[in-house]
């Protein structure tokens, strides 16, 4: 039976290993993979020592990528990169985004604050009018 015990006790552990550690690490893989199979020329880059740079040529064959950085040529291995900034495009559309976000929230911290407001307002008249009763006596 201790047997038994040991051997379930490490096939739990080996699926706890692999939900929780391989699994996210491969889903990462794949995105990073895709990432780079989007790369074109034009795009803005920040590799992985943190250098930001405009792609000026991708080289499938060598999977290699020339970054232009302010006129200085420099060719990465394609695994190097480690983000593509957003196009302006798709930047504009996110800060619309955010921004109509913002306006949302500021909205219901309005209302909130409001309703707080008038909450206090009223305790205030009470507090006010017990105040009136007690010197009239």
């Amino acid at each position: 039976m201790g047997q038994l015990t040991s051997v379930l006790f490490i096939v739990v552990m080996f699926a706890f290993l692999y939900f929780f550690m391989i699994r996210p690490q491969r889903k990462q893989q794949q995105q990073h993979q895709q990432m780079l199979s989007k790369i074109k020329r034009g795009d803005k880059v920040a590799t992985i020592g943190r250098l930001h740079g405009v792609v000026d040529e991708v080289n499938e064959a060598e999977k290699t990528v020339t970054l232009d950085c302010d006129g200085i040529f420099l060719v990465f291995d394609l695994s190097a990169i480690a983000k593509i900034a957003p196009k302006a495009d798709d930047a504009k559309a996110t800060d619309t985004k955010a921004v109509e976000a913002g306006k949302a929230a500021d909205d219901s911290a309005d209302t909130e604050e409001s309703h707080i407001d008038s909450a206090a307002s009223n305790v205030d008249s009470s507090a006010d009018s017990a105040a009136d009763d007690s010197e009239a006596k």
